[in-house]
């Protein structure tokens, strides 16, 4: 991996707070490599998502390999490399979720917002998303909506929290 520094563009130029929040994490955790998922979260919570660029960047001053930060930025949910909607529901597919009924659940969410599981309307209110688990099995199926969980998530309830996302001004 090269030495320098990947080059900046006019966007990280002109956020240059956000970005220096960003190297202000990563010096707190000394540029360790096991600090990855901890700067990825505050990457994400700085810029709503994490970019290719941003990627390479947070590898370089870990001094990781692309490949691993992507691999990880990729496997757990709660990261997303585009950007989200307003609003977000995410449903778990997990085993107890999935028996209780999560897929018809998430087959109304879709029939309602018009969208397809992992994508944002067009008008950028609604992200559908879907989690391989949310740790929330006895409450199964659980749903995450703009980051409350609800358990036990019947689909007519969920549609209507979905319609009323969806009507908000």
């Amino acid at each position: 991996m090269s030495t320098a520094s990947p080059p900046r563009s006019p966007a990280d130029q002109a956020n240059d707070k956000r970005l220096k929040i960003l190297e202000a994490t990563m010096k707190r955790h000394q540029y360790r490599a096991d600090a990855l998922i901890e700067v990825l979260h505050k990457a994400q919570e700085l810029y709503g998502h994490l970019t290719e660029d941003r990627l390479l960047e947070i590898a370089h001053s870990l001094h990781l390999p692309p490949s691993r930060v992507y691999g990880v930025a990729t496997f757990y949910h709660f990261f997303s490399l585009t950007p989200q909607g307003e609003h977000s529901c995410t449903v778990c597919l997990g085993t107890a979720c999935y028996v209780k009924g999560a897929m018809e659940l998430l087959a109304t969410l879709e029939t309602e917002s018009g969208l397809r599981a992992g994508s944002t309307s067009a008008d950028g209110k609604l992200s559908l998303l879907t989690a391989r688990c949310l740790g929330a099995c006895g409450i199964a199926p659980a749903v995450i909506v703009d980051g409350n969980v609800a358990g036990h998530a019947d689909p007519e309830v969920m549609r209507a929290r979905v319609r009323a996302l969806l009507d908000e001004d």
